[in-house]
C-alpha cells in the first residue's frame, strides 16, 4: 500500500498539471483486447494480465512506457522487433519470378518465400535466405513487428489487410501492433522496380522527384507531403521507406530518378518539407515516419554502377566533396526524420575503413551520432547482411551482425528469419544490454506514432481520402509547374494560333514480346480536344510536330555492369526517327529525364525547341505547349554536353561546379515572356 501510495504522489509531483492535461480519454482502437476501466478512464490490457502496465497507460511519458515494455519482452521477442521484411497479401507474389498473376486480396499469404538467389547480382547465396514470412508464422513465431508492404492494390484491401494484420498483433502475448512501411506510391516513374517505388497506384499521382524539385515550390512539396501522409496513414501505412537525400552528381548512376537533384541546398530545401509534411513538427498519430535514405549519400558512385551489385560496390570522392553529399542528412535530422537508412557502397577513400556503411562504425557512430546528433533509428537497407557484404564477404553471418550492430544497425531489412541474429546474441557476440538499445528506439517509434492506442483504420474513409479529386487537382498544377522549357529559339512556343499538331510518344517499354520488337511509338490523339489544336495522325499532315521521348536504361536491376552511355541510342530512343521527325517540320522536342541524358544525337543544330519533363502527364504537356500555363520549372541538375565530359566528370562533383560540362545547367528554365 505504501509504495502504490509513493507512486501516486511521484506520478503528481512529475506531471503536475501537464499529467492533468494527458488524462483526456485517448481514442483507442481494438479487436480482442479486454479494456480496463482506471480512475473513470479506458485502457487496452494488452499483456492479458488484467491490470493496468506502464506500457499499457497512454497517460504516461514514451520514455517510461518503452522501458517498461522491454523489461516483458522476451529475447526471441527483442530480437525479432528487430527484422523488417517484407510482408504479402493474399494473391500477391511479390519477389516471386514468373509467378502467375493473382487477384489480391485483404487476406495473409501464408508462404514462407525461400530464396536461394541473390536477386541482384543473380548468384547463388551462401546461405539460403527467407525473404517473406507467412504472415502468422512471422507474427506469432518470429515476433515480426516491422513489415515491407509491395502490393499495389486499392485503397479497400489495404485498409482491411491493415486491420487483420494489427488484430493478429493485438491476440500475441503482448499484443504488440506492427509498423507497415512502404517504397514512394504517389510519383510518376519509370523505373518502378521492387524496392525503388511501387509506380503508378489508386494514391494521388504526383511528378517524380526530380520534377518535384524542377517545381522550385517548396509549399506545394509540403502540400504534398500533407496530403501524401493523410492517404497512407488511412490505409494503416505508416512508415515510408523514403525520401532519397542522395545527390545526382554522378550522372550515370541508376537511381538519379529517386533524387532532387544535383544541388545539396535545393535537396536539403526539399528534404526538409518532406520529413516536416509527413511527419508534423514531431511523430503523432497522424503521421508517416520517414527513413531519409540513403547516408552518406549513394550518388558518387565509382562509373555510375549502383552498389546493389558486387561490381558497383565502391562509393568514392575524387572531388573531395563528401561533407557536400551530407548536407542534406543534415536538413532530414533538423527536421527530426524518423529513421536514416545507410547504402550499401564501400567507402574507396584511404581515410575510411572499405566498408559497407552499414558496417561502417565511423560513418554510423562517429558521424551519425556523435558528429551530427542523429538520435533516431538507423535501418539497414534491403540485404547487406546476406546478399551485399560489401568488404565483409569473408565474415559468417553471424558476424556480419555482429559487426553491424558494433557500428550502429538498428533494425535489419532483407530477411525474414530472426534465427541467426539470435544466434549473434546467444552465442555471446553481442549482448543482450546492445540490442535493448535498438528495440528502445523502435519501441519508441510506435508509440510516438500512437500506434499502441489505435492501430486500425476505418476502410470506407481510406477509399474517400485516398486519391480524391482535391488531392488530385493540386497535383495536377505540380504536373504542369514540373515542366522545365529549355529552349525556344525562333519562338515557336506557345502554340497559340490553330495549328495541326502531329503529337507522338516514343518510349521502348521493355524486351520483345514473343520476338517481334514493340512498336514504341504512340500516337496521341486526345479523346477530348481541350487546347487550341488541331491532332493529326501523321507527319505529312503536320505544321508542327511534338515528339515526347522517354529514355530508359532498362532500369537499375537489369544491370549488367557494363559501362554506362548517357546517349540516346544507348537508351531505347532510334535517334534516325527522332532526325527524321525533326527535319521533317518544325519540332518540339519533349525529354523525360531520368538520368542526364545526352542528346547531341539529335541535338545538331535543328532542334530549336526543347522542353524537360521528369515525369508527368500529356495533359500537363499540352498545357505548357499551348501556352495554356507559362513554364516556371528550373533543371534539377545539369546535363552533360557529350558522353565523354560524363565520363570525365568527378563523381562526387555536381555538373554547375565543373567546367565546359554542362549543355543545359541546373537552374535553366525559361518562360513566356
Amino acid at each position: 500500500m505504501k509504495s502504490r501510495f509513493l507512486s501516486i504522489i511521484l506520478l503528481v509531483v512529475g506531471f503536475g498539471e501537464g499529467f492533468a492535461q494527458k488524462a483526456k480519454q485517448a481514442d483507442l482502437g481494438y479487436r480482442s483486447a479486454k479494456i480496463l476501466k482506471v480512475a473513470g478512464l479506458d485502457f487496452k490490457d494488452l499483456n492479458k494480465n488484467g491490470k493496468l502496465d506502464k506500457y499499457e497507460d497512454w497517460r504516461l511519458p514514451v520514455e517510461v512506457r518503452a522501458k517498461d515494455l522491454l523489461t516483458q519482452m522476451t529475447l526471441e521477442e527483442k530480437i525479432g522487433f528487430m527484422i523488417i521484411s517484407t510482408t504479402r497479401l493474399a494473391g500477391d507474389n511479390s519477389f516471386q519470378a514468373g509467378a502467375p498473376r493473382a487477384e489480391i486480396s485483404s487476406g495473409f499469404n501464408e508462404e514462407d518465400l525461400m530464396q536461394p538467389i541473390n536477386m541482384f547480382t543473380r548468384k547463388p547465396l551462401a546461405v539460403q535466405m527467407m525473404s517473406a514470412a507467412g504472415t502468422t508464422k512471422g507474427v506469432t513465431n518470429f515476433h515480426l513487428r516491422h513489415f515491407i508492404l509491395r502490393a499495389n492494390t486499392n485503397a479497400k484491401t489495404l485498409a482491411e489487410w491493415s486491420n487483420n494484420l494489427q488484430a493478429l498483433c493485438e491476440s500475441s502475448r503482448l499484443g504488440i501492433p506492427a509498423v507497415v512501411a512502404s517504397n514512394p506510391r504517389n510519383h510518376i516513374t519509370v523505373d518502378a522496380a521492387i524496392g525503388l517505388s511501387v509506380g503508378t497506384t489508386v494514391f494521388s499521382r504526383w511528378p517524380g522527384e526530380l520534377g518535384m524539385a524542377a517545381m522550385r515550390d517548396l509549399k506545394l512539396t509540403r502540400e504534398f507531403a500533407e496530403i501524401a501522409a493523410k492517404e497512407w496513414s488511412s490505409v494503416g501505412l505508416r512508415k515510408g521507406y523514403m525520401y532519397m537525400a542522395d545527390l545526382a552528381t554522378e550522372p550515370r548512376w541508376q537511381r538519379i530518378e529517386g533524387t532532387f537533384g544535383e544541388d545539396a541546398d535545393l535537396a536539403s530545401n526539399m528534404i526538409r518539407e518532406i520529413v516536416l509534411g509527413f511527419q508534423g513538427a514531431k511523430l503523432n498519430k497522424n503521421s508517416v515516419a520517414m527513413t531519409t535514405k540513403h547516408f552518406p549519400g549513394g550518388g558518387p558512385q565509382v562509373g555510375g554502377q549502383d552498389s546493389h551489385f558486387d561490381w558497383g560496390k565502391y562509393a568514392h570522392y575524387p572531388g573531395g566533396m563528401f561533407d557536400y553529399h551530407v548536407k542534406p542528412f543534415i536538413a532530414a535530422i533538423n527536421a527530426g526524420t524518423s529513421a536514416i537508412m545507410p547504402y550499401y557502397s564501400a567507402p574507396k577513400d584511404k581515410t575510411m575503413e572499405e566498408v559497407g556503411f552499414s558496417y561502417n562504425k565511423a560513418i554510423i557512430q562517429d558521424l551519425l551520432r556523435k558528429k551530427l546528433g542523429f538520435k533516431g533509428i538507423i535501418n539497414s537497407d534491403t540485404g547487406p547482411i546476406d546478399m551485399m557484404p560489401w568488404g565483409v564477404e569473408s565474415l559468417t553471418i553471424v558476424q556480419r551482425y555482429q559487426k553491424a550492430l558494433d557500428a550502429g544497425v538498428d533494425i535489419f531489412s532483407g530477411g525474414a528469419d530472426p534465427a541467426l541474429l539470435l544466434e549473434t546474441v546467444k552465442s555471446g557476440l553481442v549482448n543482450e544490454s546492445r540490442i535493448d538499445e535498438s528495440v528502445n528506439r523502435l519501441l519508441r517509434e510506435k508509440f510516438e506514432l500512437g500506434l499502441f492506442e489505435n492501430p486500425f483504420v476505418d476502410a470506407e474513409v481510406a477509399v474517400k481520402t485516398v486519391g480524391n479529386a482535391e488531392f488530385q487537382k493540386k497535383a495536377d498544377v505540380a504536373f504542369r509547374k514540373s515542366i522545365v522549357l529549355l529552349r525556344n529559339d525562333g519562338q515557336l512556343l506557345p502554340l497559340t494560333q490553330k495549328k495541326k499538331v502531329y503529337f507522338e510518344t516514343y518510349y521502348e517499354r521493355g524486351g520483345p514480346p514473343n520476338g517481334q520488337a514493340p512498336n514504341p511509338v504512340s500516337v496521341n490523339i486526345p479523346k477530348e480536344n481541350k487546347w487550341n489544336v488541331e491532332f493529326v495522325t501523321s507527319k505529312e499532315e503536320a505544321d508542327v510536330i511534338l515528339v515526347w521521348l522517354i529514355p530508359t536504361g532498362g532500369g537499375l536491376f537489369s544491370s549488367q555492369g557494363k559501362a554506362i552511355d548517357l546517349s540516346l541510342s544507348k537508351n531505347k530512343i532510334n535517334v534516325s526517327h527522332v532526325n527524321e521527325l525533326i527535319n521533317a517540320k518544325p519540332t518540339i522536342v519533349v525529354v523525360n529525364y531520368t538520368n542526364p541524358w545526352v542528346i547531341d544525337e539529335i541535338d545538331k543544330g535543328n532542334t530549336r525547341t526543347i522542353l524537360a519533363t521528369f515525369g508527368t502527364t500529356q495533359d500537363a504537356v499540352l498545357d505548357v505547349v499551348t501556352g495554356k500555363f507559362n513554364p516556371s520549372g528550373k533543371m534539377p541538375f545539369s546535363t552533360p554536353v557529350s558522353q565523354k565530359v560524363a565520363e570525365e566528370n568527378k563523381s562526387d562533383v555536381p555538373g554547375f561546379m565543373e567546367p565546359n560540362y554542362a549543355l543545359f545547367k541546373f537552374g535553366d528554365g525559361l518562360n513566356y515572356k
